[in-house]
């Protein structure tokens, strides 16, 4: 981005965007390199200016939610970090009769499951405790406890590129194992997902329940990006990088979780270099010991 460019933002977005900010201040693993700009929207035509004007000038731009399931390198990143605020993070719409609501991408899963357990809306308590917003969600197929968040979605609202807003039905999603289809550029604006109406205290119950197993089971006292790698087909990444003798492994100040071997934790000072590291180990050991090539469920980017 040069000069001309970043003038131009800060025309245009004001006090919205700020510039070379570390990327450790935006993801859950707390590392990562700067970003040559971070733009906060808060509405959706403000979001299609940017979007079309970053295209244009063919300027890389990434939605960053909550930074969860993503990990910066230490070389930092080019081009713009956008944060989705104000009425894009937010429920939007609620309809009783066909049981869905509408909510922003920028919506954080335990606003949403706040909403829920509130107003009694069930089926989505498997998300408990997943760290993140609804567009990473619904853009990861997130999932836990046998369940996915795939066929709660009735509607996806997309931004394109070139600024025009596409309206995708379930008929028009293709998703697959932690991952949703779409294309390059596009970013997940709106989401209606469908709900089950139950009792208030049912709801409230369950949401609590899986986090009490989550807490049982995870580091979450930790920095983290979650699952570091996908589960393969008939067989968990975290038993295969425990049966490979890597619990407790270290590497500078991060480490394969004792409780969860599928997490590698920042436990103070760590790096990108070190958590690649890690994988990288965590992948050889495994490929070695089983034939078993582990992908890598974590978002890396960077330069």
């Amino acid at each position: 981005m040069d000069t001309q460019q970043r003038e131009e933002l800060v025309r245009r977005f004001g006090d919205h965007i700020q510039f070379d900010r570390p990327m450790a201040h935006y993801t859950t693993f707390r590392v990562g390199g700067p970003v040559e700009a971070v733009v906060g929207v808060h509405e959706l035509e403000e979001l299609r200016h940017l979007v079309v004007y970053l295209y244009l000038k063919r300027i890389p731009y990434l939605v960053l939610g909550w930074g969860s399931n993503l990990l910066v390198k230490d070389e930092g990143l080019e081009g713009v970090a956008i944060l989705l605020t104000g009425s894009l993070a937010k429920v939007e719409e609620i309809n009783l009769e066909d049981r869905t609501l509408l909510a922003g991408a920028g919506l954080s899963l335990s606003a949403l499951l706040k909403t829920c357990r509130d107003k009694g809306f069930g089926g989505l308590e498997f998300l408990a405790g997943i760290p993140g917003c609804l567009g990473g969600a619904v853009a990861m197929n997130a999932g836990a406890f046998g369940k996915e968040i795939g066929p709660r979605i009735r509607e996806i609202q997309i931004l394109t590129p070139d600024g025009e807003l596409v309206v995708k039905d379930p008929s028009g999603l293709r998703y697959t194992y932690r991952h949703l289809e779409i294309g390059k550029g596009d970013v997940i604006v709106r989401v209606r997902l469908h709900f089950d109406l139950e009792a208030k205290e049912t709801v409230a119950a369950r949401i609590g329940d899986h986090l009490k197993r989550r807490r049982r089971s995870q580091p979450l006292e930790y920095p983290s990006a979650g699952s570091v790698f996908k589960n393969p087909p008939n067989a968990y990444a975290g038993r295969l990088i425990e049966e490979a003798g890597l619990k407790g492994e270290k590497i500078g100040g991060a480490v394969i979780s004792h409780k969860h071997a599928n997490f590698i934790v920042n436990t103070g000072g760590a790096t990108a270099k070190d958590i690649l590291a890690l994988m990288e180990l965590a992948r050889n050991r495994v490929k070695e010991r089983t034939g078993i090539l582990l992908e890598t469920e974590v978002k890396i980017v960077g330069k």
